[in-house]
């Protein structure tokens, strides 16, 4: 029955053929966006130099940005070694345990947390972590508007020297996306059902996407991005192809489920792969409804397609309290479990554990990930999102707590917890 599935190499030479067509305007279209902003090469090139650290804080420097002391300062508290290192992290959680438990670093996962919307709760993050001998998240997730992040002082830039600097990998949103009007039919609740038939990027919105990412990549060497639509997860493949160095995650709203659209997912990110095997899909959130035997069948397609290496199960621990999910929503023991037989795996954390959302005045909420700045302070609303902000900081740290008790080792801001 199996050898039914095999696919006809005529099929593949008809893809091939299609991909390589002269005048195909789906196919020219994309390459004209490339154009704008030279070749693969040049590309790459203009995003390593936006990338250098040096060339960050001379940027910041030039434009008077209040974010470059704090910076600084950062760098002390690095050189400093002002943060708990792992070993000693261990120690404060198994005590004489820890040096007779064994580690697998192998099976070792990434503490993740969403959305750090601006730079200065990174801040107050990393003295609470100081302070009390936490630790820093291994990657951060990003939310805020582009635009404004850019205009706001440097934001984008010192987020991103910031993530040198500790040694940690970030995911940005762009603005083309669902939210930004693009389906001139939808307009919020009242059209909700409308959105079932899919968000994100209609009909020239794709081609804004690349441009948008192609911007953001060459001023600014922002990389690494969320993917929220089918079309511009193909985009990102066959710019990749091209040659340049994009990478994405794809969002909890594309709905991998179930092991069968895992497969698709990762069928995808095969077939689009580089001669070297490589793939510019570097992680991939779960729904919030997959259990742990889908996860552990899933990593079996991962690991035989040869993708576990590089495609990272993004799975979320918690979530936010409201609008998202029926709470409580807590996955840490499940995590416990899986962590021990799944590599490759990132504890992403959303919201404050619930027993402690559900006790907040302003608990969180993910639609306040879409409120401009100006309307947050206007509204008074900052104190009250940073307090979820380092709420989830908190759950993020039990989460390693509770990995470091069952013996699984974490990744967390690597260049400062040593």
């Amino acid at each position: 029955m199996k050898e039914k599935l095999v696919i006809n190499e005529k099929r593949l030479k008809e893809i091939n053929e299609f991909l390589t067509k002269s005048n195909q305007p789906v196919i020219d279209n994309l390459l004209n966006v490339i154009n704008k902003y030279g070749t693969p090469e040049e590309i790459n090139q203009k995003a390593s130099e936006a990338m250098k650290l040096e060339n960050k804080m001379k940027r910041l420097e030039e434009m008077n940005s209040p974010y470059l002391a704090d910076l600084k300062w950062l760098i002390d508290q690095k050189e400093k070694n002002a943060f708990v290192s792992i070993e000693d992290y261990k120690k404060s959680v198994l005590g004489d345990k820890a040096a007779s438990t064994s580690f697998d670093k192998d099976y070792a996962v990434t503490l993740e947390i969403s959305a750090l919307q601006y730079f200065p709760w990174l801040i107050d993050q990393v003295k609470q972590t100081i302070e009390k001998k936490e630790l820093l998240p291994g990657r951060f997730i990003r939310v805020r508007m582009m635009k404004e992040q850019e205009a706001d002082q440097g934001d984008i830039i010192a987020v991103s020297a910031a993530m040198d600097i500790l040694g940690a990998t970030w995911v940005e949103t762009l603005d083309t996306k669902g939210t930004d009007g693009s389906n001139i039919h939808l307009g919020g609740p009242e059209t909700i059902t409308g959105y079932f038939g899919g968000v994100g990027q209609p009909n020239d919105h794709a081609l804004k996407w690349l441009d948008e990412y192609l911007y953001y990549y060459t001023n600014y060497g922002v990389k690494q991005i969320l993917n929220v639509n089918p079309g511009t997860v193909l985009v990102a493949y066959l710019v990749h192809k091209l040659g340049v160095d994009i990478e994405f995650k794809i969002s909890v709203f594309m709905g991998n489920d179930n092991p069968y659209s895992v497969l698709g997912t990762l069928l995808y990110a095969k077939m689009f792969s580089r001669e070297d095997g490589t793939t510019p899909l570097i992680g991939f959130n779960f729904s919030n409804s997959i259990n742990n035997e889908s996860i552990e069948l899933s990593s079996t397609v991962r690991k035989d397609l040869d993708l576990e290496d590089f495609v990272r199960f993004e799975h979320h621990i918690t979530e936010t309290w409201k609008s998202i999910i029926l709470q409580p929503y807590d996955r840490t023991e499940e995590l416990c479990e899986v962590a021990k037989k799944v590599r490759n795996i990132a504890a992403k954390h959303e919201g404050a554990r619930p027993d402690v959302d559900k006790n907040r005045e302003h608990p969180s909420d993910i639609l306040e990930y879409f409120i401009p700045k100006k309307d947050v302070e206007a509204q008074g609303l900052m104190p009250a999102l940073l307090r979820n902000y380092l709420d989830k900081h908190d759950a993020l740290n039990h989460t390693a707590r509770r990995l470091t008790e069952s013996g699984i080792p974490v990744v967390a801001a690597w260049n400062v917890h040593k």
